[in-house]
């Protein structure tokens, strides 16, 4: 597996399948996975009496945090964290629209997590439910939708990590599309001509640069092994940071969180939040060292570690509430 990773060059493609202009995407399936596993975790939890929201809510509440929370808070705290800060206001303000232009990509795990975290206090306070009940159920499926959605990351190219010497690196084609590795990325262009007539007649295109060309050429070496191997010559392994995320935020704290609400069905309310933001920002905290970074730093620090930090303080806050007032919020809950 370790030899295999060390000489792979990224192939595969975002797209599932092309049905005339309708493209079924790995992201947007990874979405579409994640709820439809929430769904019927949550399900069997409140058959179970295991949540504070009954069997014939759980549909409702997994539609609405899905929207209000992870689709709006997801988009929006982009705009907000990465967006305006390297852009400024200008690109809102010319085209107000951008704030719900998902299908153009742009979505921060922080602003979906902060979403749900104001959406299920709002849900809460409406029905009257304990809300970090609530956000228990939400918090043990939440890692559910971060490891499908760095599974798509993965597929797609996209949120690498930074350069390694490892065995286990693998080699992004998307990097060469970095204007620092300009150079790289046009030698690798003018090699894959010299193995594509296909490559070559792009690059014989009046106006044509191999920097203009380099995505069509990346879809090229999808389906052609000389030109995918014309541009691995010239592309530097790379951390699969994707995977370590998918791995680490979501299929490890998934596991940790459903055993303790098996195992302790009368834990208090609130704890499982609470553990769920401290692993969560712990392993962010410690895969950011080796993502490459997508912004600027703060403070000598990714914006994915800086933003963790308030959550791990956030956690806390759950875990002294869980840990104080918890148990009997959770004896004196309804099942709504």
């Amino acid at each position: 597996m370790i030899s295999v990773l060390a000489t792979y060059v990224h192939d595969l493609s975002p797209i599932i399948f092309e049905l005339g202009p309708l493209k079924l995407r790995w992201y947007g399936l990874a979405y579409v996975a994640g709820f439809l596993m929430a769904y019927l975790i949550l399900l069997h939890f409140a058959r179970r009496k295991l949540w504070v929201v009954g069997p014939e809510k759980v549909a409702d509440v997994v539609t609405f945090t899905a929207f209000f929370g992870v689709f709006l808070g997801g988009r929006v705290g982009y705009v907000l964290f990465y967006m305006i800060p390297e852009n400024g206001w200008q690109a809102v303000t010319k085209d107000p629209l951008t704030i719900i232009k998902v299908w153009e990509g742009g979505m921060s795990s922080h602003g979906g997590i902060l979403g749900i975290f104001f959406f299920t206090l709002f849900y809460a306070w409406k029905h009257k439910l304990s809300w970090p009940g609530l956000g228990d159920g939400i918090a043990i499926v939440a890692p559910l939708g971060v490891f499908f959605g760095r599974m798509a990351n993965f597929i797609n190219g996209e949120l690498y990590g930074i350069k390694t010497t490892s065995s286990w690196g693998v080699k992004f084609p998307a990097s060469l599309y970095k204007l620092e590795d300009r150079d790289q990325l046009e030698h690798a262009v003018n090699q894959a001509a010299t193995v594509s007539d296909e490559v070559g007649a792009l690059l014989a295109q009046q106006g044509a640069t191999q920097y203009s060309i380099y995505p069509s050429v990346v879809e090229i070496s999808r389906n052609d092994p000389k030109v995918l191997a014309a541009l691995g010559d010239h592309i530097d392994p790379r951390h699969a940071s994707q995977l370590y995320e998918g791995v680490l935020e979501g299929a490890l704290i998934f596991a940790v969180l459903y055993l303790l609400r098996v195992r302790f069905p009368k834990l208090g309310h609130g704890i499982i939040t609470g553990i769920f933001f401290i692993l969560y920002a712990i392993f962010r905290i410690l895969v950011e060292n080796v993502r490459e970074p997508d912004s600027e730093e703060i403070m000598s620090l990714t914006k994915g570690q800086f933003y963790s930090t308030f959550m791990i303080l956030i956690g806390v806050g759950f875990l002294i509430w869980g840990m104080t007032r918890g148990k009997r919020a959770h004896q004196e809950a309804p099942q709504i």
